[in-house]
């Protein structure tokens, strides 16, 4: 028999095994310091690697959410049938709206940035937190990151940054913008302009002012413009989902990605529409104004482009269509 010729169902056998053994291991990596009940995972994919110029990237999956509210999460409410109309042409799913939750991560020879931390590894429900999982699958130990990068403070991208009562990355310094720090930390943190659930927004600051308490040795306030990780990644000041929102330019020779953190939340949207906002938006308007320089900016520059909340792995390009924006994903590739 020719070496080539490996009877199919042996092969399928030999496969189904090994990703039995993955699984398994993979189920038992939050038992491991004895603390922490395990979780069985969802089957899902969730590390991807590519590159961005002489960096290793990778879009890791944290997990996912689905928001029941479906579109009365967006507003204005008057141009929700045409909100519909789009997602009909486009075959999406109208009872819920999806968020992926996607952590983008940098490696420099031994050095690691983290752009944003998911939920964190103590998240009760099984479909977030996944990020530190998608570490450990390429051998990335949490004392080997040394920058993280916060877009907001909201839970699914800050929490993952503490552990417990202690920082999940001890050695990383992690940047935000002075905004940021200052709303969440103020006397008086302002909702009113937000069309958000205003119930839990108590212990929201609560949770947030604590982070910043176990994180307070790592936190290092920046400018917009300013860039860290051997400049690599350029920080860039977009309010209006929060007051001190950031989004972040990475560069590698001649190669560039933008990520574009919560400025989007939906690769359809808000993208037919810049004007149509999420009702977890701080200050809608606002919102509205720094994606379309945004996307202005990015469309001009065929830039490519990173979505936190878009369909995993999140990479793709903002192009013009029309008076608006079309988001068209990358071909996903595994090759070297």
């Amino acid at each position: 028999m020719h070496e080539s010729s490996f009877p199919r169902r042996e092969f399928l056998g030999a496969a189904a095994g090994t990703l039995a053994a993955w699984a398994m291991g993979s189920s038992r990596l939050l038992a491991q310091e004895g603390t922490l009940t395990p979780l069985k995972r969802p089957p899902n994919p969730y590390v991807y690697k590519f590159k961005i110029g002489d960096l290793e990237a990778f879009s890791i999956s944290d997990g996912h959410m689905l928001f029941r509210e479906g579109l009365n999460l967006m507003w204005p409410a008057e141009d929700r049938p045409v909100m519909k109309a789009a997602m009909e042409f486009n075959r999406e799913r109208l009872d819920a709206l999806p968020l992926y939750i996607n952590v983008l991560v940098l490696r420099r020879g031994e050095e690691v940035a983290v752009i944003d931390a998911g939920f964190g590894i103590r998240h009760p429900n099984p479909n977030f937190g996944w990020l530190e999982e998608g570490l450990k699958a390429i051998g990335i130990k949490r004392e080997q990151v040394t920058a993280g990068f916060l877009s907001h403070s909201h839970s699914d991208h800050l929490d993952g940054f503490v552990d417990g009562e202690r920082p999940t990355f001890p050695n990383a310094k992690i940047y935000l913008l002075q905004a940021e720090y200052d709303f969440w930390t103020g006397p008086h943190p302002d909702f009113s302009k937000s069309k958000r659930d205003k119930k839990p927004l108590p212990a929201m600051v609560k949770t947030v002012v604590k982070n910043f308490g176990i994180l307070k040795d790592q936190l290092v306030i920046v400018k917009d413009g300013d860039k860290f990780f051997h400049d690599a990644v350029e920080i860039i000041a977009a309010p209006g989902h929060t007051d001190g929102h950031a989004c972040f330019e990475i560069r590698s020779g001649d190669a560039s990605l933008v990520h574009i953190s919560d400025v989007v939340h939906h690769h359809v949207l808000m993208f037919d529409n810049v004007g149509w906002t999420v009702a977890m938006d701080h200050d809608p308007e606002t919102a509205v104004k720094t994606r379309q320089k945004l996307f202005t900016r990015m469309a001009a520059n065929k830039s490519r482009a990173f979505g936190f909340h878009l369909p995993w792995p999140g990479i793709g390009t903002v192009v013009p269509r029309g008076s608006q924006y079309a988001w068209v994903p990358e071909r996903w590739s595994w090759g070297s």
